[in-house]
């Protein structure tokens, strides 16, 4: 009888956890930050978990919104796409907040999309708002308390 009931409270904390990973992550803490003129309303995926989910199953996500994967040291960070329905641009940011470099992704890959230098930050935004904006890799990111000013 006890293997019974592990088996079904087993069984339901699997399902609980499959749903949620069929679910976007709509609560992460947010943070201000700004390039030039433009204000950026930023998600912040800070362990692990978040950022394995990062913006999958989003089905929309307002224009100056996006998010900010926060990593404990800089390395070569590499992003796909699998399960994110939405076309996104990666901004790797060094540490300083200075962009190193950008790369469009396709919805529903698993193209890896890596950064060109070690990074402290991967910044997810709409596809084709870095462009619109003129902004590229030399430009520096700022206003967050992650980022060293």
């Amino acid at each position: 009888m006890k293997q019974k009931v592990f088996f079904f409270i087993a069984s339901i904390a699997l399902c609980l956890g499959v749903q949620a990973q069929n679910t976007p992550q709509l609560n992460l803490p947010r943070v201000k930050l700004s390039v030039g003129m433009f204000q950026i309303d930023a998600q912040v995926a800070a362990n692990d978990m978040q950022r394995s989910i990062g913006l999958m199953h989003r089905e929309n996500m307002p224009q100056h919104e996006g998010m900010l994967f926060v990593f404990d040291q800089p390395s070569i960070q590499c992003f796909w796409m699998k399960n994110t329905l939405l076309p996104l641009t990666a901004a790797f940011v060094e540490e300083d907040g200075t962009i190193a470099n950008l790369a469009d992704m396709a919805p529903q890959t698993t193209q890896s999309h890596c950064s060109i230098k070690p990074v402290r930050f991967v910044l997810e935004m709409h596809q084709g708002w870095f462009q619109k904006k003129s902004i590229g890799a030399g430009f520096r990111l700022q206003g967050t308390p992650f980022i060293a000013k």
